[in-house]
């Protein structure tokens, strides 16, 4: 049985030029990747990488050119299949003002499975588990445009889970939120993904959100230069820093110690981590 929720290959994009006086540019080349089902996936890049690119062929908003994307098997070029593969892999955008339409909170939520054809009795229901699972029922008669911005956001993603999507795809999502906010999308990810086995590609510049994927893909000049786990990925710190990357501040430190010729067989990726490594070499030196 296929595990893949998302299969891409030989995938090639361009934008078309503006004008006689630009060219075209060719945003995504050669791309193959495959994304299991109930993955944590972050995709890193620096701007134009064409990290954002990526995200909006796996919800069949934009369609390649050349290659193939399949999501559960549907080709994103049907447009018969279209509706299916945006209910299956829902998408939160930068600016949650952009997906907010309602006048309160929970008719917002509501949006998405009215349009579904689902029964009130459903809808209601799934209003009610989406509001909960991302903590904000008590505000669910609130306007929308007197929310935080991490609440507007845990309300975009609320009006996802009610479709019962099999994945979340964040477009930058966090981008625009202050750490807290950025704290509170990012838990909910975590907890959706764990709980519910809710398949997350996120998009991002935030490396302390990269460092809790279970997988970080980066994406530099329209090609994928490097896949693998976060410890893996973020341990290359002098080629990530060659593609217009850093890593977590923390990661960054130990590195730096450990250039200048301190024992550290692994580099950190959370405070805590440090403290354990700080610890450690306190005991050997004792």
């Amino acid at each position: 049985m296929n595990s893949n929720i998302f299969d891409v290959s030989d995938v090639n994009f361009l934008y078309a030029a503006y004008d006689n006086n630009s060219q075209d540019v060719h945003a995504l080349k050669d791309i193959n990747i495959k994304i299991q089902k109930g993955d944590f996936v972050v995709i890193l890049g620096r701007n134009g990488s064409g990290k954002s690119t990526l995200s909006r062929l796996l919800n069949a908003l934009l369609i390649p050119q050349t290659g193939k994307v399949l999501v559960m098997g549907m080709d994103t070029a049907d447009e018969n299949n279209t509706w299916s593969i945006r209910s299956t892999a829902g998408m939160v955008f930068q600016n949650p003002d952009n997906q907010i339409i309602a006048t309160t909170v929970e008719e917002d939520v509501a949006f998405g499975p009215e349009n579904l054809g689902v029964e009130p009795g459903e809808i209601r229901k799934r209003v009610d588990d989406a509001l909960a699972t991302v903590g904000i029922s008590h505000l669910k008669e609130n306007a929308p445009h007197l929310l935080s911005g991490g609440q507007k956001q845990r309300v975009a993603i609320a009006g996802i889970l009610a479709m019962k999507p099999q994945c979340i795809i964040l477009d930058e999502a966090t981008s625009m939120l202050d750490p807290v906010g950025r704290k509170e999308v990012m838990s909910i990810l975590r907890k959706l993904n764990e709980e519910e086995s809710i398949t997350i590609v996120h998009i991002t510049h935030h490396m302390d959100e990269a460092a809790l994927a279970k997988r970080l893909i980066i994406v530099d000049n329209g090609k994928i230069v490097l896949d693998g786990k976060p410890r893996e990925v973020f341990s290359k710190v002098s080629i990530l820093k060659s593609f217009g990357l850093d890593v977590p501040q923390v990661t960054d430190l130990f590195y730096s110690l450990k250039q200048q010729g301190i024992d550290i067989k692994k580099l950190p990726l959370t405070v805590e981590e440090a403290f354990e490594i700080i610890d450690d070499l306190q005991k050997h030196t004792s």
